[in-house]
């Protein structure tokens, strides 16, 4: 079959031409799985390190409830009154909220920080792939 490809030029030259378009999409191929992978990384790190980060927060600024004791009257009927613990929930106070804005705020510039590493150790991951 081969000796009657290299027989007829024009049937060569179609080959070829295949050859060439099926290599180049092969290599395309291949340079949109990498691009896929470095991005599907780059949404691992960052979810997580927003999980971290939400949980650590949570935990750190947890509101406490303060148990307050009121007079309840139970009934008309029974005509005596009882004192219970009643629980409110208070909300944080100022110093609080000035930590959590703070906190929500290096967190910010330490994920920013994290997102810049990430590239940078991605780059150069590249780069040694390439020189292999």
């Amino acid at each position: 079959m081969e000796l009657l490809e290299t027989q007829d030029p024009e049937k060569k030259k179609l080959i070829e031409t295949s050859d060439r378009h099926k290599k180049a999409l092969e290599k395309e191929l291949g340079e949109m799985k990498e691009k896929t992978d470095r991005m599907l990384t780059n949404a691992l790190i960052i979810g997580g390190t927003l999980a971290v980060t939400y949980f650590v927060i949570s935990s750190i600024s947890k509101r406490k409830k303060k148990k307050k004791r009121n007079k309840i009257v139970q009934s008309q009927a029974n005509g005596k009154e009882t004192s219970e613990d009643i629980e409110e929930d208070q909300g944080p106070s100022i110093i609080g909220q000035i930590g959590t804005r703070m906190l929500n705020e290096a967190t910010a510039v330490l994920l920013d920080l994290a997102k810049e590493k990430l590239a940078e150790y991605l780059a150069s991951r590249k780069k040694t792939d390439e020189n292999s």
